[in-house]
């Protein structure tokens, strides 16, 4: 008996590790050198937080912003963002077996400066922002993962009214409904969300809507999106005016029904906000705060979305432009531009506040993080 159930054990034992899946973290960055390590990628001991380096890419420019596909098999870059005349987006494989991250292929971005990508639920899509021309792009993705020839570009020349900053569109991000019908495009330029019906099964799937934008407060330059895990929620954070604006959301349409600042009273200027996610749970959002602040600040969510603010955690370095929240909602983890670190914290699921573990890890103007469970 002792036998076969040892033997039963062990044949427990292999199935499960030969199906277990590991938390890994994408990480990308300004390295404006080829020769550089542009994209890295870490593999998360959601015991402790400890981050182990599996694989990295380079050869590419400035990969800015990533997003992994919904198989884990694929990750898409915006790359040479910030390079005049430039910008594109780039298709890689990764292996977690081979510790290989391999390069696929790119194509232009539809403008300048790309500084967002998303893919589509069905893995079949991808669509990107360009700030310094505002527009977006939608590409058909490739069942080898590649990126096919743009689909749909939509530019925008309408701007606001602080003439330093809003002279003309600046899209900020591209954040598909919780349904994936629509996509929201913040745009910094135009104190505008705009919205587009997104139809998977259509060679152009972006369709004009009755509601084609939610005007924001003018000067508040809207920067990421984010939705509440009930879907009956979104979350736009303002870069300029250093404020979330919350939302009632159903069927494409937003109706603000919050506006409450990221940083403290006695921040009277300098504001840099920044990115913005939600718990799994749907208890805390956080945000960050570039500038004089360079923390992230943490709100409980009441039944009705409104927010409270608790608390303010240090993201210990400069510039925390991009951060996320790993799919159990056990870890936080911040990307500091300025600083070139990437810091690790745990959430305490009850307070929502957080405590740095771990060791930090040390990349040359890292700008984006993503985390995946593959």
């Amino acid at each position: 008996m002792k036998l076969k159930i040892s033997l039963f054990a062990i044949a427990f034992l292999a199935t499960f590790n030969l199906f277990a899946q590991n938390t890994y973290v994408f990480l990308g960055s300004y390295n404006r050198d080829k020769s550089a390590e542009a994209i890295q990628i870490y593999q998360l001991d959601t015991i402790n937080g400890k981050l182990s380096k599996v694989a990295s890419a380079k050869n590419i420019v400035n990969p800015s912003y990533l997003t992994v596909s919904p198989n884990g098999k694929y990750v898409y870059a915006c790359t040479d963002t910030k390079t005049p005349n430039a910008g594109s987006i780039s298709s890689f494989e990764f292996n977690p077996e081979n510790k290989s991250l391999t390069f696929l292929n790119s194509q232009r971005s539809g403008g300048e400066n790309p500084v967002y990508v998303t893919v589509h639920k069905s893995g079949k899509w991808i669509a990107n922002a360009n700030y310094t021309e505002g527009s977006v792009s939608v590409f058909p993705i490739l069942e080898n993962g590649k990126i096919d020839s743009i689909a749909q570009n939509f530019q925008y020349m309408d701007g606001s009214t602080r003439k330093e900053r809003q002279t003309r569109s600046h899209v900020h991000s591209a954040v598909f409904s919780p349904q994936f019908d629509y996509l929201f495009l913040p745009d910094l330029g135009a104190d505008k969300i705009r919205c587009y019906a997104f139809d998977e099964n259509q060679k152009k799937p972006l369709i004009e809507t009755k509601n084609p934008f939610t005007k924001t407060d003018l000067e508040a330059g809207p920067r990421h999106f984010t939705f509440h895990p009930n879907q009956k929620f979104g979350y736009c954070i303002e870069e300029m005016a250093g404020q979330i604006s919350v939302y009632h959301y159903e069927n494409g349409v937003l109706n603000k029904i919050q506006r409450i600042a990221t940083h403290p009273d006695k921040i009277k200027e300098g504001f840099e906000s920044s990115d913005i996610h939600i718990s799994p749970d749907g208890k805390f959002l956080y945000a960050t705060n570039r500038g004089k602040e360079n923390n992230i600040a943490i709100f409980s969510i009441d039944e009705n979305g409104h927010l409270k603010n608790i608390g303010y955690q240090s993201t210990l370095g400069k510039h925390p432009r991009v951060f996320a929240i790993d799919e159990s909602g056990k870890f936080l983890i911040a990307s500091n531009v300025n600083t070139g670190n990437v810091v690790v914290f745990k959430r305490n699921p009850k307070s929502g506040l957080l405590k740095k573990v771990g060791k930090e890890i040390k990349m040359e103007s890292v700008s984006c993080v993503q985390i995946r469970k593959i």
